[in-house]
């Protein structure tokens, strides 16, 4: 049995960062499909966001039941197993506010991305994949996730892509440091509403 949303009163905001949709042709989740998906699971404020898949809404179920549940959800409308990365309000705001000093703050410079893990690969053994680039990369841990930062003129050089290959990537989703504030600014919103 699937748990599901009773209503808003008193029910937390989340974001589901899905893995590895609409990449490459691959595991393509139009977001009216997602969005749909979610209401029908009885979820409720649902908006997405971008074609990475990143879907916005409201429940009051256990935050520890949420994830598995979403993803039986997603398998059952989407033929293949999809995995989430289930950050609450609150949980996101501490990974925006938590970011290492002027992290994200030279877009011109730095390519920043923050690296969501899921509850079962902490931050300390998924920074044993990183692999760094001298004067190029910049990683440091944070709680459930990794901060990521490319020099923007030698990114091609970056060595972020050698944990691709890796079994812990698995369990990891990468964003953007614009999406990451953005997703924030739009739960900030909602809640506001």
């Amino acid at each position: 049995m699937i748990p599901v949303a009773c209503g808003p009163v008193g029910a937390t905001r989340y974001v589901a960062l899905l893995r590895g949709i609409n990449v490459g042709g691959r595991n393509l989740v139009p977001m009216a499909d997602l969005r749909e998906t979610f209401e029908a699971g009885g979820y409720t404020d649902v908006t997405t966001y971008i074609q990475s898949g990143n879907a916005l809404f409201a429940s009051d179920a256990p935050r520890t039941s949420l994830e598995p549940a979403i993803e039986v959800m997603l398998e059952r409308r989407f033929g293949s197993p999809l995995m989430v990365m289930l950050r609450s309000h609150r949980q996101l705001r501490s990974v925006v506010e938590d970011a290492p000093d002027g992290f994200g703050q030279e877009p011109q410079t730095y390519h920043s991305d923050v690296i969501f893990l899921k509850d079962s690969l902490s931050s300390r053994q998924a920074m044993k994949v990183v692999v760094l680039r001298e004067d190029v990369d910049a990683a440091w841990a944070g709680n459930g996730v990794l901060y990521f930062a490319r020099l923007s003129a030698r990114r091609v050089q970056s060595r972020m892509g050698r944990i691709v290959g890796t079994p812990e990537y698995k369990a990891m989703t990468i964003r953007s440091w614009t999406t990451t504030t953005k997703l924030l600014a739009l739960l900030d919103r909602a809640a506001s509403g």
